[in-house]
């Protein structure tokens, strides 16, 4: 019973050092901001994105002037031009918000525009973090940038430098 336990906590423990081993990190914050591409793309995305943004506080601040000279003059109005005026605001308040909606929504304009320049080259960097990974025989690298939270990583398996390498953009 005892070789059979000591051959069971052997061979974990074993295993357990090997895939030590295997095993790297990255971190993709690094590496994307060490790409010219990326910051040209993220450079655009947020020029575009406060050109929207401004876009939009424009036709709230409309919003905001038509709603005051309302207020001002609603003592002088007929009930019918009350009406016309408030259905107007209403009107012009949807509009901004389906402005603002179909820009910064869920499937938006600014998330479209993210995809077409930044996906291409996030697979980019996926593609070398996973050739860099084969050839240097490593089971797993994780993304210290991303949601996992490593507590403690020693920086001799760090391997973003290689990646940079790899796509050639490491130029320090």
């Amino acid at each position: 019973m005892k070789n059979v336990l000591f051959t069971v906590l052997a061979t974990i423990f074993i295993s357990t050092i090997s895939l030590a081993q295997k095993t790297g990190f990255v971190d993709t914050d690094y590496i994307l901001s060490r790409i010219p591409e990326y910051k040209a793309a993220q450079a655009e995305i947020d020029k575009t994105s406060i050109d929207w943004q401004k876009e939009i506080e424009l036709k709230y601040s409309e919003i905001d002037k038509l709603y005051k000279i309302y207020k001002a003059e609603s003592v002088l109005l007929t009930d019918d031009m009350k009406k016309k005026r408030e259905n107007e605001i209403i009107n012009k308040e949807k509009e901004a918000k389906e402005l603002q909606k179909s820009r910064f929504g869920v499937d938006g304009e600014l998330f479209k525009k993210r995809m077409e320049l930044v996906k291409p080259i996030q697979d980019k960097v996926f593609n070398a973090v996973k050739q860099v990974a084969e050839k240097s025989g490593l089971a797993f690298i994780f993304d210290k940038a991303g949601q996992v939270s490593l507590l403690y990583s020693n920086s001799k398996y760090d391997k973003s430098e290689d990646v940079l390498t790899f796509m050639g953009y490491n130029k320090k």
